[in-house]
């Protein structure tokens, strides 16, 4: 008996971490930790992995970190990363931001909800055992999901609001300081999943200022680049890891020439936003464009539409060859299934049509860095649905060219043999 002593204490201890872990193993997900991942960088106009030139075929589902914050829908989100996988896609884009609305991550200036901020965590430990990277957005230009408007009513229901103008997100000190210390809590956030602070998880391909920003009060454009340079700096002061972009859609300003022979329109350069100068600031480090011919030149034939894509994209290809340096990512495209003349078919040209523009531009080594479409689901998802929204496996002709495409680019950086999914979906195809 003596000689048991320490034995027993040893014994009991073991238990009792026996006992915690049948009791409670199943709140802590176990995730492959697989070999380590190195961030995605830039190399002039291309970007870069482990050496070679990274080109990206993606997709936004935005409602990723909404469903993962609703035990009944969090498997949705965990499903459309699984089928982006096996499908090649390479990079989802997804809000990290939530302010003030249904399942808020920033509940008011400064308070965050522990358990939204945990689906995110969900989400990125997802991610990462899917094989797909993340592009984060931080911040709405749009009132969806309490965006720069919820900014401005924070402060001006404390009463230290500049301007009751949602404009005013930009250059009140105050909301200014909001955001700071917002980005500051995302960027040094510890994932609770995977252990790794979010500045330093190559998951995350790059963050995204703005979706969309505009500020109409100023068509002149200088309070939305002050904006950029300060908000961009300071991302960079705490995050050295990570690409940045600004999350434009690519209006050429009041001061730039483009804008009289590429712009849809003379309202597009009213916005308070120019492509070129915006997208050409020390901290930016890839320009992003979006494509929506049906919203912005509804009137015309879809020909015509198809015309002006193909202009507009090979304009921006241009801009970031001669003029940024930098690759560009178009991180949105789409067509409304409400237009009158709506066929399924046009949706795949115009898929096809963009496809293809990026494909030759990464052939010939142009700053064409790729294309994220708007928007993909799974199914039942009917209540997060917009009229861009597809399922893409319901339209075999659709599914066809999204994968098509990822193999293409796979292809040209030798990346086939990097993954299961790609050897699956591409050498089959041979």
């Amino acid at each position: 008996m003596g000689g048991s002593g320490p034995f027993i204490p040893i014994l009991g201890f073991a238990s009792c971490v026996v006992f915690i872990y049948l009791s409670f193993g199943d709140l802590w997900p176990a995730y492959p930790v697989g070999p380590a991942w190195s961030f995605v960088q830039r190399n002039g106009t291309r970007f870069v992995l482990d050496g070679k030139p990274f080109y990206i075929n993606g997709w936004n589902s935005y409602w990723l970190m909404d469903h993962s914050a609703d035990y009944q829908r969090k498997h949705k989100a965990s499903a459309m990363l699984e089928a982006g996988s096996k499908m090649g896609l390479t990079v989802c884009r997804t809000w990290a931001f939530n302010d003030g609305a249904h399942n808020a991550l920033q509940v008011s200036p400064g308070r965050f909800e522990e358990n939204v901020f945990r689906a995110l965590d969900h989400v990125i430990a997802e991610a990462k055992a899917h094989k797909v990277r993340l592009l984060l957005s931080l911040v709405n230009n749009l009132k969806a999901y309490g965006g720069k408007d919820r900014y401005v009513k924070w402060a001006w229901e404390e009463g230290i609001g500049l301007s009751a103008s949602n404009d005013s997100f930009f250059y009140d000190p105050s909301i200014k300081k909001y955001f700071k210390h917002y980005l500051q809590t995302m960027l040094t956030r510890k994932n609770t999943v995977t252990g790794v602070e979010y500045r330093n998880d190559p998951t995350i391909f790059a963050w995204e200022l703005m979706n969309e920003p505009r500020c109409m009060t100023d068509p002149s454009g200088d309070t939305i680049q002050d904006w950029i340079e300060e908000m961009s700096a300071y991302v960079k002061s705490i995050d050295k890891n990570h690409l940045l972009t600004v999350g434009l859609e690519g209006f050429y300003g009041p001061k730039n020439p483009k804008r009289l022979t590429v712009n849809p329109a003379d309202w597009a350069a009213d916005l308070g936003s120019d492509f070129v100068s915006n997208s050409k600031v020390s901290h930016i480090d890839f320009a992003s464009v979006h494509i929506y011919p049906d919203h912005w030149i509804a009137h015309r034939s879809f020909e015509d539409k198809l015309t002006f894509v193909s202009k507009w994209m090979l304009s921006h290809i241009e801009d970031g060859h001669h003029e940024l340096n930098k690759p560009v990512l178009f991180t949105e495209f789409g067509l409304s299934n409400l237009n009158k003349d709506f066929q399924p078919s046009q949706r795949d040209w115009l898929y096809k049509t963009v496809y293809d523009i990026v494909y030759k531009s990464a052939k010939k080594k142009g700053a064409g860095g790729g294309a994220l479409m708007w928007q993909l689901f799974v199914e039942d998802m009917d209540e997060s649905n917009d009229d861009f929204g597809i399922v893409p496996w319901q339209r075999a002709s659709t599914y066809k060219l999204i994968t098509e495409q990822s193999c293409k680019l796979a292809k040209l950086r030798g990346a086939i043999e990097e993954s299961q999914n790609l050897k699956e979906l591409c050498l089959q195809k041979q």
